[in-house]
């Protein structure tokens, strides 16, 4: 039988996170090509990690500024919608 965490999780933390990276990347990228900015949401989280980027960037790893951006538009989006489903689904039981 699985620990509560890996219940409410709906699986092992790691393989949770990196699948919750993993589509936040992917409606970060979706929402930044239709030119949303969900960002504007939490503007002042935002400013703070995105100056975490651009230090990032100065360091010669500009790449990561992009990749970055989008795990965080993503984040805004996916990681609301999966806390609310996983607590509507915490009183169904296992899947």
């Amino acid at each position: 039988m699985a620990n509560p965490i890996e219940r409410f999780l709906g699986g092992p933390p790691l393989r949770t996170l990196l699948w919750l990276a993993f589509l936040s990347i992917v409606v970060g990228f979706v929402l930044a090509t239709l030119g949303l900015h969900p960002m504007r949401l939490v503007q002042g989280v935002i400013d703070a990690v995105e100056g975490l980027i651009d230090a990032i960037s100065r360091l010669g790893l500009g790449a990561f500024r992009s990749v970055g951006q989008y795990l965080i538009w993503g984040a805004i989006v996916v990681v609301p919608i999966w806390l609310i489903s996983r607590l509507l689904s915490v009183g169904r039981g296992p899947r």
